[in-house]
């Protein structure tokens, strides 16, 4: 009887398996249909499908059934995500224009980490929190969050907190930016290179630079994507502060795995770098990558209690503000 009801069984899970990946694209999809109602189109559909799948876990709990699908789409989507975004950065336009940025890119890195950790101490936030929140600050948001994330082993609740927290923020001061631009007594190229290495999104970098016309837009990518740039080195950094940390702590060094998926990132942004490919071939796969990321932070959300959320948010929330707005001040003038 046994053997016959292995493939039963196997069929079963097979379907559970499936179920939990349909179940996190039905709610990226959601995600990206309310980040397309007015008032929450500036959140964006990473911060939408968190909150949503934050609110299922609240009302109805955690699918188990469907646990083996979410966490393959939070896991394996987010770093096939990652991979894809590579095409996002030109290293070939960073390299020939905007060497000299990487300076004050890596400079806002450092300061945003460096602050957060140090404003986090003061305030009592979560310690991870406060790394990850730093790390989203000074490289570029969500995707710098879940991209680190796995190497720093920041548990899942903490990962979907920032990319939620870090979404927010970014949001309000990418509009503070475009309210207060027609006012600034600056160029459009000192407006856009602010932009660039001080906001946390891409899409929030986008969104403040072109409030300046095309010109600002051009020099505030140019900067952000020598901010994405240095994602690498400084994951590889990651890296050797955990090792360092275990082996401390341990007496015994422990494997940390490489993250062998920010070498596809690399790749696909060399790549791209080289290799002319179609417009709308890119908008595609920017949408896809989009997509994945959203789906993948499904599975982050859902493990995110609401019981928790308001003594573990609030802290981290006010560290970040601080941050951001001597970021923002400090920035200003070093352009």
């Amino acid at each position: 009887m046994a053997v016959f009801k292995q493939p039963s069984s196997d069929r079963r899970l097979a379907w559970r398996w499936i179920g939990g990946v349909a179940f996190s694209f039905l709610f990226a999809a959601l995600g990206f249909a309310f980040a397309s109602i007015p008032g929450l189109e500036h959140l964006g559909p990473l911060a939408c499908a968190i909150v949503l799948a934050v609110m299922y876990r609240h009302f109805f709990g955690y699918p188990e059934a469907l646990r083996s699908g979410i966490q393959f789409a939070a896991k394996h989507l987010l770093r096939m995500a990652i991979i894809l975004f590579g095409f996002k950065l030109n290293m070939a336009v960073v390299i020939h224009q905007g060497l000299g940025l990487l300076l004050r890119d890596a400079a806002v890195i450092v300061f945003s980490i460096w602050m957060m950790m140090s404003l986090g101490k003061i305030v009592k936030a979560n310690a991870s929190l406060s790394l990850l929140l730093g790390i989203g600050t000074g490289v570029c948001g969500a995707a710098a969050i879940a991209a680190v994330a796995p190497i720093v082993e920041a548990k899942e609740e903490d990962t979907a907190i920032s990319v939620g927290i870090i979404a927010l923020v970014g949001t309000v001061f990418s509009l503070a930016y475009t309210f207060i631009q027609p006012f600034l007594p600056v160029s459009h190229k000192h407006y856009g290179i602010w932009c660039g290495i001080s906001l946390h999104e891409m899409a929030h970098v986008a969104l403040a630079g072109a409030a300046a016309g095309q010109d600002a837009l051009a020099f505030a990518l140019l900067a952000k994507l020598g901010r994405v740039l240095l994602l690498l080195p400084l994951s590889l950094l990651c890296m050797y502060w955990m090792k360092r940390k275990k082996k401390n702590a341990d007496t015994k060094e422990k494997k940390i795995e490489f993250p062998w998926f920010l070498l596809g990132f690399m790749l696909l942004s060399l790549f791209g770098s080289v290799v002319s490919i179609p417009k709308p071939l890119l908008n595609s796969l920017s949408s896809l990558t989009s997509f994945m990321l959203t789906a993948a932070m499904v599975g982050l959300g859902l493990n995110v209690s609401l019981r928790d959320l308001r003594t573990k948010a609030l802290r981290p929330l006010v560290a970040i503000c601080i941050t951001s707005i001597l970021l923002s001040f400090l920035s200003f003038f070093v352009v």
